[in-house]
């Protein structure tokens, strides 16, 4: 079993820029997709305690390119959970180019998440969703934070 969360995309044209490359913001915007697609795969009852008052903060993203992607690039996004805290996870993120000689790392990142509770002028911290931490610990890093 792999010890990553999995999304498979294939680069359409809308994602690239003037030059033919992948714009760098849609890196960001697949971290947040591969992070909706596993609640969906993986937490569905966190998706139930999003409707309710649960809600996930982003605090902080990042992302460093090792190589370029351009249009109809097949790239997996494989996520990992690096640290669970009592308030916040912090997730890893391999940007993969699949292609017919095998896999290339084309860029890394990570994303800081709070769980939250509340009305929106009085939100307060809160502590991970047991439910949420149960499905993320299959994509545990080695020598995860706890």
């Amino acid at each position: 079993m792999e010890s990553y969360y999995e999304l498979r995309h294939t680069v359409g044209f809308e994602e690239t820029n003037m030059v033919g490359n992948v714009y760098y913001v849609n890196y960001l915007r697949w971290q947040g997709r591969c992070r909706e697609m596993f609640l969906k795969d993986r937490a569905p009852a966190v998706l139930a305690d999003l409707q309710a008052d649960l809600k996930l903060f982003t605090l902080k993203v990042d992302c460093e390119f090792f190589a370029e992607l351009t249009a109809f690039d097949e790239i997996a996004v494989r996520m990992r959970l690096i640290e669970l805290a009592q308030t916040q996870l912090e997730f890893g993120f391999d940007y993969v180019r699949i292609g017919p000689a095998g896999e290339t790392l084309v860029a890394r990142g990570t994303q800081r998440v709070a769980c939250m509770r509340g009305p929106n002028n009085r939100t307060v911290p809160a502590r991970v969703p047991e439910a949420l931490g149960n499905a993320l610990e299959p994509y545990a890093a080695v020598g995860v934070r706890r």
